[in-house]
């Protein structure tokens, strides 16, 4: 489990750090990072990252596909940690 949480901590450090950049080539009109690395690294579950990123740095905040599919990785992921957990602690048990 412990092995999961640094996954979770460095893949949303990558998210974040990367749309940081991409909003930094974009002001500097540099080669970009491409979009579907972006929604990859959020779809791995970076999505925090990538969503915070977003909104920390005012980027792709115009564009509808990452405006809504952002939010919507990131719900799903965190309902599947949710059953997952539930799963694991047997919540829904009535014993």
């Amino acid at each position: 489990m412990k092995i999961l949480y640094v996954y979770l901590v460095l893949i949303n450090l990558a998210a974040l750090v990367l749309m940081a950049e991409d909003k930094r080539r974009a002001k500097r009109r540099l080669w970009r990072i491409r979009e579907r690395a972006l929604f990859a690294l959020a779809l791995l579950g970076g999505s925090v990252g990538a969503f915070l990123g977003m909104y920390l740095f005012h980027h792709k905040t115009r564009h509808w596909y990452f405006v809504m599919g952002m939010p919507l990785i990131l719900a799903a992921q965190l309902a599947a940690g949710w059953w997952l957990l539930a799963g694991e602690f047997d919540i829904f048990s009535s014993k």
